[in-house]
């Protein structure tokens, strides 16, 4: 039998779809990615998010929204293939119906390792993103990712590309648990109601509740992570000290930038998902015929 003439629910999804399928969804959100960046790394608020992009497009050209584009593709094949992997592995060994406490645990599980694994391209993605804001003899000017983390390596030392792993990898967890434990949520409750069945306008609105829900949870995450990642060696001298700078400005410090990181994280965990849902649908496999 041909995969063309099995049913969408005989087709399962091979373990690295959501890596791809994440990378894909990069591709298309980077600009908004990068803005989120700059916006959180203002020490005061000058710029909202359409000042930002005339500034970064003014100053350095249109092509200046995909710095760090492949820092950005090597973080998505690294952490979320991972989160991904373990997280649809884990449900198809232990079968469909998962109960939602269950999911929640292992989809943070996933995260947090996938946190941990996709760090060293995070770091790089958010200092190539955040390169032209700052003067340019002091500029990194990373060729790629590979050639910053090569860099990184040589000129401060392996362990620099897991600052802030602490924080990026409880982000991580926190936005796992929102994006793939309540998305299958959504759309099972969603599917529950008999108005709609697996197609993309469920894929589409289960996908924009997970994302609102991930971006409240981990907003305060992602800032500091942010922070820490971008800051020279030795300014902070661990989470304490960066949320003790963060808050000189007040506790909406830790969701400066919300609205830009949902714009952008909205698109990015709905593409994801529809991405992800078509790699099932017209390239998954028949379990029966992978043994």
């Amino acid at each position: 039998m041909s995969n063309k003439n099995l049913s969408k629910k005989d087709k399962v999804g091979y373990w690295y779809f959501g890596g791809v399928a994440s990378a894909m969804a990069a591709a298309c959100t980077h600009p908004l990615d990068l803005l989120k960046v700059h916006l959180q790394t203002q020490q005061k608020k000058e710029f909202g998010m359409g000042g930002m992009f005339l500034k970064v497009v003014k100053n350095d050209g249109i092509l200046a929204l995909y710095n760090g584009l492949s820092a950005s593709l090597l973080r998505q094949l690294t952490y979320s293939m991972t989160r991904f992997g373990i997280y649809e592995t884990y449900k198809k060994k232990k079968g469909a119906n998962l109960p939602f406490y269950e999911k929640a645990a292992v989809s943070m599980v996933a995260g947090f390792i996938g946190g941990i694994v996709g760090n060293p391209a995070d770091m790089v993605n958010v200092r190539m993103q955040n390169d032209m804001k700052i003067a340019k003899e002091l500029r990194r000017n990373y060729n790629n990712a590979f050639d910053g983390m090569f860099r990184v390596v040589k000129e401060e030392g392996v362990l620099v590309l897991f600052s802030g792993v602490s924080m990026t990898a409880t982000r991580a967890c926190f936005m796992t648990f929102g994006q793939l434990a309540f998305y299958d949520l959504f759309k099972q409750t969603l599917m529950q109601t008999g108005f709609f069945s697996d197609n993309i306008l469920t894929h589409f609105t289960a996908s924009t509740g997970a994302a609102g829900i991930a971006t409240l949870m981990t907003q305060p995450f992602d800032v500091m992570k942010t922070r820490l990642m971008n800051a020279k060696p030795g300014a902070y001298s661990g989470l304490a000290a960066c949320g003790a700078d963060i808050m000189k400005t007040g506790p909406l410090g830790f969701f400066k930038g919300l609205v830009p990181a949902f714009i952008r994280l909205g698109p990015q965990t709905v593409l994801t998902f529809i991405f992800l849902e078509q790699l099932r649908m017209n390239l998954g496999y028949f379990p029966e015929q992978s043994r």
